[in-house]
């Protein structure tokens, strides 16, 4: 349970990192990538 809040909460400063510096397609490729990754560890870890 701790893995995810950590896994989540990683997620949440990436996303904003991400929102504040990158700009236009390689912003929703990042943010495509950081919310697939998180998806995969947390429901990952629960099967």
């Amino acid at each position: 349970m701790t893995d995810q809040i950590v896994a989540i909460l990683i997620a949440v400063v990436l996303i904003a990192i991400a929102w504040k510096v990158l700009k236009g397609i390689v912003k929703t490729v990042a943010l495509v990538v950081i919310l697939a990754a998180v998806a995969i560890w947390v429901f990952g870890g629960m099967g």
